[in-house]
């Protein structure tokens, strides 16, 4: 079987959910996307119990020992991000503020990041000692700068997809062809909060039909916003055929992979083919754009394609002797490990995560 064979290719014109004009539910602004791999008919359940989602931070540096700021490395479980940001700063007895993160991770999972804490005076507080059922502190060290948002080179998955159904040799396929190829760079279900409720909230927003004072909330909007709006575009493409093979006049990154647009003040950067086909695509949504525009983002590209790194997958028997599927992989910053899941199997996740869903989508997963 060649390469070929793992990605669909069509000239079909791109068929896409539109949202309904003048409409601000979540019923109109439809979460879910195309994928760009054979379907496998493949389902499994995912995050079971926190172990079976592990995530690693990559960081963009390590602390070298000395300076005003303390970093801690630091295991959560079952936890929020900005929580354990506020629960180190009531041990240290500092603001809030002064507590940095690179970004936030899932709450229900096993996850390990750098936290640093603002703490140039007085005697430095020993966050080993820390004792709390939902996290804990491995190691400490001292830095020159406060760790910001961003600043992380990406994470490290391993996931554990339980009672697995489907055919093997189709998951495999599927698994190779992202391994091989990569696969569309989506924005996760996660980034368009719980339900896909930051969307229409966004939309509103925009409209004045509601007012947001908080900031964090009004950013949290206009990214839903945003990203659905760039999913359209990969999903457009993904129909069309052609998400992996550059368009004339499109963009590229600096490893010479496709883009999208993430829409904002200032001229669109594709030009010929590629503008004529963002805007056929965007047709709909002028007035939304119109409002982004003014609302203090700028234009710029993101990729649309996303290939990890160490990828490897084990099949695995659980005591009950249903199959089992661990799945490895590295993505960078703001990359989402839910759509390269979409592209092999089916998953769903315990009832009681939707309790906390909310918690863990406040601005897309594991950024």
């Amino acid at each position: 079987m060649t390469d070929s064979t793992h990605i669909h290719t069509t000239t079909a014109t791109p068929v896409l959910p539109l949202a309904t004009e003048g409409a601000t539910t979540s019923v109109d602004w439809p979460i879910g996307w195309p994928a760009a791999l054979p379907d496998t008919g493949a389902r499994g359940v995912l995050k079971f119990v926190p172990d079976d989602f592990v995530v690693d931070e990559l960081p963009l540096a390590l602390p070298q020992g000395e300076g005003e700021h303390i970093w801690l490395w630091v295991e959560k479980r079952g936890a929020n991000t900005a929580w354990v940001a506020a629960e180190l700063a009531r041990y240290a007895g500092v603001r809030e503020l002064d507590v940095g993160f690179a970004g936030l991770k899932d709450r229900y999972a096993v996850t390990r990041q750098w936290f640093s804490i603002y703490f140039p005076k007085g005697e430095t507080p020993d966050f080993l000692a820390l004792r709390h059922d939902e996290f804990r502190v491995l190691q400490q060290q001292r830095h020159n700068k406060k760790l910001r948002r961003g600043d992380l080179l990406g994470n490290h998955f391993e996931l554990l997809i339980r009672a697995v159904e489907g055919p093997i040799e189709a998951i495999e396929a599927n698994l190779t062809a992202i391994r091989d190829h990569g696969y569309p760079n989506y924005f996760g279900p996660q980034r368009f909060g719980h339900g896909g409720a930051n969307v229409p909230q966004g939309i509103a927003m925009l409209r004045r039909e509601i007012r947001v004072r908080n900031a964090s909330k009004k950013s949290l909007y206009l990214s839903a916003v945003r990203s659905w709006l760039f999913n359209q575009v990969v999903a457009a493409r993904v129909v069309a055929g052609d998400w992996v093979v550059p368009l004339e006049g499109e963009p590229l990154t600096a490893s010479g992979t496709t883009t999208a647009p993430l829409w904002g003040r200032g001229r669109s950067l594709a030009t010929a083919q590629a503008l004529a086909f963002e805007d056929a695509v965007l047709a709909p949504y002028t007035e939304v754009l119109d409002a982004l525009e003014h609302s203090g983002l700028s234009q710029e590209r993101r990729a649309l394609v996303v290939k990890p790194e160490r990828m490897s997958w084990q099949w695995q028997q659980a005591d009950d002797q249903t199959p089992q599927l661990r799945v490895c992989f590295s993505l960078g910053a703001g990359y989402y490990a839910t759509s390269l899941l979409q592209e092999v199997l089916a998953v769903s996740e315990p009832d009681r995560m939707l309790a906390v869903a909310a918690d863990t989508t406040a601005a897309g997963e594991n950024t």
